[in-house]
């Protein structure tokens, strides 16, 4: 990298901080050789972690990792101690809704760039170093806002999603994407959007229990089509396994969501072998209502105080009591969809089936906690699905980093980026852990973490 380009890196940085609000500037020179010593080091590659590790950070990237006693650093090095901590890859969270949430508002008013760059910031702030903005983005802005978002988590998004008119998100979100009725408008979107260069494309296949109208199969296979044609992954949000096979024969990249109303059977495992790079997003933590029968005690977290207001967490808390207005029919359907997202989630898992990770927060079921649903969502991936922490780690980090096309993310090796958590205890003894963070690093850079909870706490968070 030149010195000019630096130069325009580091301007792009100071206008891009300038515009966010954020109180925090590099704290380590360029070229900067920094050395962090005696964790316990989970790479992220599904190989036990090493012991009294060593590795070493680079203007950013990592360029070494070893154990202590036997890697090599250069003399001059800035060491980092971190005996009794363990050290594992910053997280990925591949299905939220940006901008939409601020507090206790639900709103399209708030879908400004300064509450975007506030909810990377609120990511950052919990470890995750990547978000996809699943189908709700709200004209030109996050196509603007993706290339400034250089401190906080990086912003990916697909723009505005497709499916029949006023049959999308729901809530304040749904007019954010293309309502579409013939192929040709639906090519002729698909080409729009592609001009943005989104990320992926989402679309919508659900009748929302008989509410709105379907996504029709013509329509979905023009975005398709029309979407690989310009080099575009796709996505779809889904409930049904039928539709989840026509899709598959349609060409889709991935699903939003996991099948919900049956098990998944041995014609669905045949086609996914013969598409082995789809992959499905479990979104649990959009679900949690429907999982948990009782408060769940991640809620006595001291954690979420440095983020929520106490009104968030009040309505937090109220969702896990019984909701006079949902009657026993609802609630027993209800339960019943999210046990049969937890047990699919297994059986694919055990099929060898790509799982990224993604927690629809922000959208009409994830609310105003960004962040915590991600490392949630791990924690029933563990303790409701039955997946050994490893499995929810590599969920969370390499699978979710790689269905983005984020090569630099997911692993801690050399070559990779130095986007990693430091916790106090281990996540691989309860996965709960992940949330007993220490320190946060994107980009080789410390998150002023206690910066960040001034400036909440100063904003009434």
């Amino acid at each position: 990298m030149t010195r000019s380009h630096l130069t325009r890196l580091s301007w792009r940085l100071f206008a891009a901080l300038l515009m966010a609000g954020t109180a925090w500037a590099s704290a380590v020179p360029p070229d900067t050789v920094m050395v962090f010593e005696g964790a316990r080091l989970i790479t992220g590659t599904n190989t036990p972690p090493i012991e009294n590790a060593v590795f070493v950070v680079t203007n950013g990237m990592i360029t070494g990792v070893g154990k202590q006693g036997v890697l090599t650093f250069p003399a001059g090095a800035v060491r980092v101690n971190l005996t009794g901590k363990t050290v594992m890859p910053a997280l990925v969270d591949d299905h939220v809704h940006m901008g939409y949430r601020k507090g206790s508002s639900f709103s399209a008013d708030n879908y400004t760039r300064g509450n975007l760059l506030d909810i990377l910031d609120r990511f950052a702030f919990f470890g995750v170093a990547a978000i996809l903005e699943t189908g709700t983005g709200r004209g030109d802005l996050p196509f603007t806002i993706r290339p400034e978002a250089l401190q906080g988590a990086r912003y990916l998004t697909t723009g505005s999603g497709f499916a029949m008119p006023d049959a999308g998100p729901g809530g304040p979100m749904r007019d954010s994407i293309y309502g579409v009725t013939t192929e040709t408008q639906a090519r002729q979107y698909v080409r729009e959007l592609a001009a943005h260069q989104p990320d992926m494309v989402k679309i919508w296949v659900d009748d929302r229990n008989g509410r709105v109208e379907k996504l029709k199969p013509a329509l979905y296979r023009a975005i398709i089509d029309e979407a690989h044609r310009h080099h575009l992954k796709v996505m779809a949000h889904i409930v049904n396994l039928a539709d989840v096979k026509d899709l598959l024969r349609a060409g889709v990249d991935g699903f939003a969501h996991m099948v919900r109303d049956q098990e998944v059977d041995d014609e669905l495992l045949q086609l996914l072998k013969a598409h082995p790079n789809v992959f499905f997003l479990e979104t649990l933590w959009g679900e949690r209502r429907s999982i948990y029968t009782s408060p769940p005690a991640w809620l006595e977290d001291p954690m979420l105080r440095d983020v929520y207001t106490a009104a968030d967490l009040k309505e937090l808390a109220d969702q896990f009591q019984p909701d006079p207005a949902v009657t026993p029919q609802a609630l027993a359907r209800t339960r019943a969809m999210a046990q049969m997202s937890l047990h699919n989630t297994a059986l694919l898992e055990a099929a060898g089936v790509q799982l990224g990770l993604g927690t629809d927060t922000g959208g009409m079921n994830g609310g105003q906690f960004f962040g915590l649903g991600t490392h949630v969502e791990m924690e029933l991936l563990v303790k409701r699905a039955g997946l050994t922490p490893m499995q929810a780690l590599l969920i969370g980090t390499r699978n979710s980093a790689a269905i983005l096309g984020l090569d630099q993310l997911g692993t801690l090796v050399p070559g990779k980026s130095a986007d990693f958590i430091v916790l106090d205890a281990n996540p691989l003894d309860d996965i709960a852990n992940t949330r007993r963070i220490s320190r946060v690093y994107l980009r080789g850079e410390e998150i002023p973490r206690n910066t960040l909870k001034a400036r909440w706490a100063a904003q009434g968070n």
